[in-house]
C-alpha cells in the first residue's frame, strides 16, 4: 500500500490541468487576483492545488524565460529548495490556517477554526517577504472558520497588503460570508473522471482487486480522497450490505437486519457506523436525485440488481415521499451522534422508515 502524501508534500496533481492553466493565465497576465477561492468535492486535489500555486509563486512565478514565453506548469521539482521548505513547514513567507489542537497534549483538534487561529494573518501578510516578492496565506478549509474567524479574515481581504496572496480551500462555498465570496477570484475544480481514481486507487491500494478499485471509483463520485477512505473504513463490503438488504424490499429480510445491525454498532465500532450512515444516506439522495430522470436508474451498480431496485422504488412512490425519507434519515443519524443515542436502534428505525414506504407503496 502506498499512502497518499499530504498536500504540501505532493508533487503531482491529476485531472486539473484547465484550472492550472486558469491560474497560469491570471499570472502572466500581469493582474493577478490577491485572494482566490478554490472550490470543489471533498478530495479531489484542492489543497495540493492550493500548496502547488503557492509554491510556484515564492519560487518566482517559473523564473524568466530567455523568449518571454508563459510558464506551461504551476510544477516545481521536489528537489527545489522552495519545494522542500514548504514541506518541512518552514517557509518564512508561507502562513497555514488550519483547525488548532483543541488541548495542551494535541490529542484532538478543534471543530473549527477560531479567530484565534486567523488574528494573524492580517500581521503576516503586511510584513516585507523574507525570501521573495510575495507573503501568502493558505486556509484549509475555510468552510471550518467560525463567525469571529471568518470576519477576521474579510477585514484582511477588503484591504490587502501589496504583493498579498491568499488561498481559501472550501468544500461548501455556499457556507462562507457572501463578503467572503465577494471578494475573491472562485476557481472551481470539477470532480476527477473515473478512469483517473481507477488509476490512483491502483498505485495506492495494489491490494485491492480491479473489480473493486472499479467500484470504489464510482462510489468515490470523481474524489480519491473519499474512495481510499472509503477503502480503509471497509466501505466497499458495507455499501453491498446495504443495498443487498434494500433488495429484499419491500420486506425486509429481518433476521439479517438485526444481524447487520449488531455487527456495526457494536461500542468499538465508531467509525464503521459513520461508514454506513453515511453509504445509506448518499444511496437515498443518489436515488432522489435521479428521480427525475425517469428510466436511468442509477447511472452506477455496483451490486447486482441495484438500478433495478432504485427505478422500482422511484415508480412505487412519489419523488416527494422519498425526499422525506431521505431527510427522516438523516436528522436521525445526526441525532445518534450528537447526542448519543442507541446505534441499532438508530438503524433499525433508518430502515424500517425506508421498508414503510415502500411496503404502503407496494399495496
Amino acid at each position: 500500500m502506498s499512502e497518499i502524501p499530504p498536500p504540501r508534500d505532493s508533487a503531482d496533481l491529476f485531472g486539473h490541468e484547465a484550472a492550472e492553466r486558469v491560474l497560469l493565465d491570471a499570472w502572466s497576465s500581469g493582474r493577478f487576483p490577491h485572494a482566490w477561492l478554490i472550490c470543489g468535492p471533498k478530495g479531489i486535489g484542492k489543497a495540493t492545488l492550493a500548496y502547488r500555486m503557492a509554491r510556484f509563486v515564492l519560487a518566482g512565478g517559473g523564473g524568466p524565460s530567455l523568449f518571454g514565453d508563459a510558464p506551461s506548469s504551476l510544477a516545481i521539482a521536489p528537489d527545489h529548495p522552495v519545494f522542500r521548505r514548504v514541506a518541512a513547514r518552514g517557509h518564512a513567507d508561507l502562513d497555514v490556517v488550519e483547525r488548532g489542537w483543541a488541548d495542551d497534549r494535541q490529542t484532538r483538534l478543534r471543530s473549527e477554526i477560531v479567530v484565534e487561529d486567523a488574528r494573524g494573518i492580517g500581521s503576516f501578510l503586511s510584513l516585507t517577504p523574507a525570501e521573495g516578492g510575495w507573503r501568502i496565506v493558505i486556509i484549509d478549509s475555510a468552510d471550518e472558520m467560525n463567525r469571529n474567524a471568518a470576519n477576521a479574515v474579510l477585514k484582511v481581504l477588503e484591504e490587502p497588503p501589496r504583493n498579498a496572496l491568499m488561498l481559501l480551500v472550501s468544500h461548501s462555498p455556499g457556507r462562507l460570508l457572501p463578503t467572503i465570496r465577494s471578494r475573491c477570484r472562485r476557481l472551481t475544480l470539477r470532480p476527477l473522471p473515473e478512469a483517473i481514481v481507477t488509476d490512483l486507487l491502483a498505485h495506492h491500494r495494489p491490494d485491492l482487486t480491479e473489480s473493486d478499485r472499479a467500484a470504489l471509483a464510482r462510489l468515490g463520485e470523481g474524489s480519491i480522497g473519499k474512495a481510499l477512505a472509503l477503502a480503509e473504513a471497509g466501505g466497499l463490503d458495507l455499501y453491498r450490505d446495504i443495498v443487498n438488504l434494500l433488495l429484499t424490499l419491500p420486506r425486509l429480510d429481518l433476521p439479517a437486519l438485526h444481524a447487520f445491525a449488531d455487527r456495526v454498532s457494536r461500542p468499538e465500532a465508531g467509525e464503521v457506523f459513520a461508514t454506513m450512515s453515511e453509504l445509506l444516506c448518499w444511496w437515498l439522495a443518489r436515488m432522489v436525485r435521479n428521480g427525475g430522470r425517469a428510466g436511468e436508474g442509477s447511472g452506477i451498480e455496483v451490486v447486482s440488481g441495484e438500478t433495478a431496485l432504485i427505478e422500482r422504488l422511484l415508480a412505487a412512490a412519489s419523488l416527494e415521499q422519498w425526499l422525506e425519507v431521505w431527510e427522516k434519515i438523516s436528522l436521525m443519524f445526526a441525532r445518534a451522534e450528537a447526542v448519543h443515542l442507541d446505534r441499532k436502534q438508530v438503524l433499525l428505525g433508518a430502515f424500517l422508515t425506508v421498508e414503510r414506504l415502500a411496503r404502503r407503496a407496494s399495496r
